[in-house]
């Protein structure tokens, strides 16, 4: 018998090693190289036996249309770039219970209502469990193929039997090579398998979606070459103790990264939110300390955001920051900025700052925002129910001006508020009447006075 080849892999990036080391030498990565057998797989690539590639000059080339079809969600379509493209290879991951299965069940009967064929096969549920869900989201009438499986092997022979147009795969962590002596879930057998189906899907113009898990840190388990080589990698963000949910793209070949799909978690599965906006400020009140609203772009979409502060006298010798929503670092060099150029002492003050909603803000246009809540917070200014803070703000106190000015408020416009606090810079950007009253401010000290003359 032939000796047992050990090879060591690295997670982050797949590259292999003769002996273990702390460090990856190809990506720097610490502690990500495990222990393997190193397989030889002839048949993975028997396919391309007797092919031959034919270089092809550029200008040679027809170019065609780009062929979409609706997913059957509008959000999801969105997040796609209008819709999903034949071949293509879209991998979604979050955390356990986010709704990720849901989601796909759910495109999965919308897509069966409009005639597409559909295999859903699932490695980590039974098929009366997967009914017991269909029945829970009204589409138990639905011709959805389904199918338990886990071997690769038979994943593409019944693909290539039943000729769908779409398959889902719940989870890629699941499915094996009964070729390769690793567990499930293992690096090698990830990547196998994923490049199986990514061939498959090129070939036969098959579109796969394939449920990935996550990690601790929230990066999707497995070589971090997985998300090379699928075309679309999606997130599923949200907190399971809120019903907002937030559809994310982080790589996308065939759309831009930038847009985001919104969604609520309700008895009867997922909901499309088409404005965010009114769902994120459904509870606002009236004149409240330490909260202000502020405009977020995502992607295309602006989403109006309230964004709170609590401030109160530290009990020890350092000073608590505790973000939720808000990036931890800009918002410690906010504080810093108010201290330094707003005149503020925050050197005895814990300070927490919160995105309500649940939704991530981390754009610096939310920076004049938090600025005005903090100050809010420390002097108790009731700030007014119908004032928008938009800007960025600069380490010497400057308001800086940030893209997509009349945008952003046009959507405050259209959600009832009075007045707006911008840089003086965007002024000159805004060529279009609003009914808002602009406030144009060129410093941190100015957009304060502002907010301490229209206390309510």
């Amino acid at each position: 018998m032939a000796k047992t080849k050990t090879v060591f892999m690295c997670n982050e990036c797949g590259s292999e090693f003769p002996r273990w080391s702390g460090r990856c030498g190809a990506c720097n990565s610490w502690n990500t190289l495990v222990e393997m057998r190193s397989e030889h797989i002839k048949r993975a690539n028997a396919h391309m036996a007797g092919h031959t590639s034919k270089a092809t000059v550029l200008n040679q080339l027809q170019s065609g249309n780009e062929v979409r079809f609706s997913s059957g969600i509008k959000e999801l379509n969105r997040v796609l770039g209008g819709g999903i493209v034949p071949g293509e290879m879209i991998l979604i991951g979050g955390d356990p219970g986010i709704g990720k299965s849901t989601l796909l069940l759910q495109m999965a009967i919308a897509l069966s209502r409009n005639g597409l064929k559909v295999l859903y096969i699932t490695g980590e549920e039974s098929l009366q469990q997967v009914k017991m869900r269909a029945e829970r989201l009204d589409g138990t009438n639905e011709e959805i193929i389904l199918l338990a499986e886990t071997n690769i092997d038979q994943i593409l022979s019944n693909v290539d039997k039943l000729k769908p147009q779409i398959v889902i795969v719940d989870s890629i962590q699941t499915v094996i090579s009964s070729e390769l002596g690793s567990a499930p879930g293992s690096v090698s057998q990830v990547r196998e398998c994923t490049g199986q189906m990514v061939r498959h899907a090129k070939n036969n113009d098959v579109a796969y979606f394939i449920v990935g898990h996550v990690t601790k840190d929230g990066a999707i388990a497995g070589p971090r070459v997985l998300e090379h080589m699928v075309d679309c990698v999606l997130y599923f963000e949200g907190d399971n103790h809120n019903a907002f949910r937030v559809l994310r793209a982080v790589k996308n070949r065939f759309g831009s990264t930038n847009e985001i799909g919104v969604f609520t978690m309700e008895s009867k599965g997922l909901l499309e939110v088409e404005n965010p906006s009114a769902l994120l400020l459904e509870r606002r009140g009236s004149a409240t300390i330490g909260s202000i609203v502020t405009t977020s772009l995502e992607g295309t979409r602006p989403v109006l955001v309230e964004i709170q502060s609590l401030l109160t006298e530290t009990s020890y010798g350092n000073p608590r920051r505790m973000t939720n929503g808000v990036d931890f670092n800009r918002a410690n060099m906010l504080l810093a900025v108010l201290q330094k150029k707003g005149g503020l002492f925050l050197g005895q003050q814990d300070a927490y700052i919160n995105a309500v909603g649940g939704i991530k803000v981390n754009e610096p246009a939310a920076d004049l925002a938090i600025s005005l809540a903090v100050f809010s917070s420390l002097q108790d200014i009731p700030v007014d129910p119908g004032l928008v803070a938009i800007g960025e703000v600069g380490l010497t106190g400057e308001i800086r001006s940030v893209s997509q000015m009349p945008l952003r408020i046009s959507e405050a416009e259209k959600m009832g508020f009075k007045r707006c606090i911008i840089p003086e810079q965007g002024r000159d950007s805004i060529k279009e009447k609003f009914s808002i009253e602009i406030i144009a401010v060129k410093n941190i000290s100015e957009a304060l006075k502002q907010l301490n003359r229209l206390r309510n």
